[in-house]
Order: structure tokens, then C-alpha cells, then sequence
């Protein structure tokens, strides 16, 4: 039994670190701002119009909270990337910067430069 655990334990850490071919591209990230502003349209509008209020709330407060922080200038930096079997995603990185071409590793939703 120890054993297999030992094995699934492995499979899961080593299915975490995937390769990515290349960076394509950079681009903003928002994720804070429509995080941090869908949390407060949620409180506000539940608490002014119950349910349905909390529901327009919280999507009113994404797209502002979005908004804002492209405006004020503090996006974090997220990256298109394409992965070894030729899918595209979009990865952040709010410390790392990268260019395009580079080749990097993907750990879980973040982007590193490859462990030699």
C-alpha cells in the first residue's frame, strides 16, 4: 500500500511540471482586480437586491474591478504560451518576465525558466 501511494504521490508532482514549447506572447492580467471587485459587487448587491442583485453585482464588479486596474496601470503580466502538444494557453507570471520565443516550464498555473 505504501508503495502505490508512493507512486500516485509521484505521478501527481511529476504531471505538475509540463514543458512549454515557447512563449508566444505577453499580455495584461486582471484576474486581482475582477477578483477583488466581484467580491465586493457580490456583498454590495445582495445586499441591495437579494440574490439577483448579488448576481449583477458580482458581474458589474468584475468588469469594474477590471477595468480599474487596467486604468490605474497595475496589471500583472500573464503569458501565451504553447505547450509541447501544440495547445495554447495563457499562464501567469507576476514576478518572471519572459520573451517571446523563450522556452519555459509550466508549474501548475505559473511559468518558471526550465531546471537544467
Amino acid at each position: 500500500m505504501k508503495r502505490l501511494s508512493a507512486l500516485t504521490l509521484g505521478l501527481l508532482l511529476s504531471a505538475q511540471s509540463a514543458f512549454a514549447v515557447e512563449v508566444l506572447a505577453e499580455q495584461p492580467d486582471h484576474t486581482a482586480g475582477k477578483v477583488f471587485g466581484g467580491l465586493g459587487g457580490v456583498i454590495l448587491g445582495g445586499a441591495a437586491g437579494g440574490p439577483i442583485g448579488a448576481l449583477a453585482g458580482a458581474a458589474l464588479g468584475a468588469w469594474s474591478g477590471s477595468g480599474a486596474q487596467s486604468v490605474l496601470g497595475l496589471s500583472d503580466t500573464a503569458y501565451l504560451v504553447k505547450t509541447d502538444d501544440g495547445t495554447q494557453r495563457v499562464v501567469r507570471s507576476p514576478n518572471a518576465r519572459f520573451k517571446a520565443g523563450e522556452l519555459v516550464s509550466i508549474r501548475g498555473n505559473r511559468i518558471a525558466r526550465p531546471e537544467h
